[in-house]
């Protein structure tokens, strides 16, 4: 009989803060978390990696936001994930606060591409964006870069972001996941279905019964399966025990 993965559950991961430097001059804090052996003494090598992109930062969003937390707790061991999260400009964190102020996801442009350098200078592969919320729209906005795999659409409001942009992802050509809750604030399956049309890549999974946040285990289990069954397919679905 395996421990049930519960809300709190964390599992063994090498766990290092990192600093990431931005174009324009700024410190960002962050985390790396990588997979290990099983008697968690060395490093094994990632299948991919998630670089996570958090939630709203004048709304609270920051690298801790839950999912994002519980996907650095469990995915490295649970999926051979590396998953890298950071508090971009202004955002504060139990890591410590990023330098720089929040630019509503203009100056953000360059956060993205130091978390991209950083994940590329370190040899981390196949980089996987992972946005959430506002994250999503930094995601669409300025993810364009030739080492970026794909990316994962927690949540996306598609309020920043706009056609121009999705028109940019179309020809970026990457694959575009977005889970869009049945119930979210801001955009909901069958409006999101048409928005994304413009993307020929792009799949929209609703999540019946969910909500913006994602609050509750069995939703948090819904997301980082559908991120699994893309990044790593061979891991997934994912055990619900250990």
């Amino acid at each position: 009989m395996g421990t049930d993965i519960r809300a709190s559950t964390v599992l063994a991961a090498h766990r290092e803060d990192i600093e990431l430097h931005t174009a324009d001059g700024l410190k960002l804090v962050g985390e790396l978390a990588l997979p290990v052996s099983e008697d968690g003494s060395t490093v094994r090598p990632p299948v991919a990696t998630l670089v996570c992109l958090h939630p709203l930062p004048t709304h609270g969003g920051m690298m801790d936001s839950h999912v994002l937390r519980k996907a650095s707790y469990r995915l490295p061991a649970l999926a051979d994930l590396a998953v890298l999260r950071f508090n971009t400009r202004g955002t504060t964190s139990e890591r410590g606060t990023s330098q720089g102020s929040f630019d509503g996801g203009e100056g953000e442009r360059w956060d993205v591409a130091a978390a991209l350098e950083y994940a590329d200078f370190h040899d981390l592969p196949n980089p996987w964006l992972l946005g959430w919320s506002f994250g999503t729209e930094l995601a669409l906005k300025w993810g364009h870069d030739p080492v970026v795999a794909g990316a994962i659409l927690l949540s996306p409001p598609l309020r920043r972001a706009t056609d121009e942009d999705l028109d940019a992802w179309a020809e970026f050509g990457r694959p575009l996941i977005a889970l869009v809750p049945e119930f979210d604030d801001y955009l909901r399956p069958a409006e999101a279905v048409q928005r994304f049309a413009r993307v020929p890549q792009a799949e929209v999974v609703g999540v019946e019964g969910a909500k913006h946040l994602w609050v509750g285990e069995p939703y948090v289990r819904i997301v980082l399966d559908e991120i699994v069954k893309r990044v790593n397919p061979a891991a997934a679905p994912l055990p619900t025990s250990v």
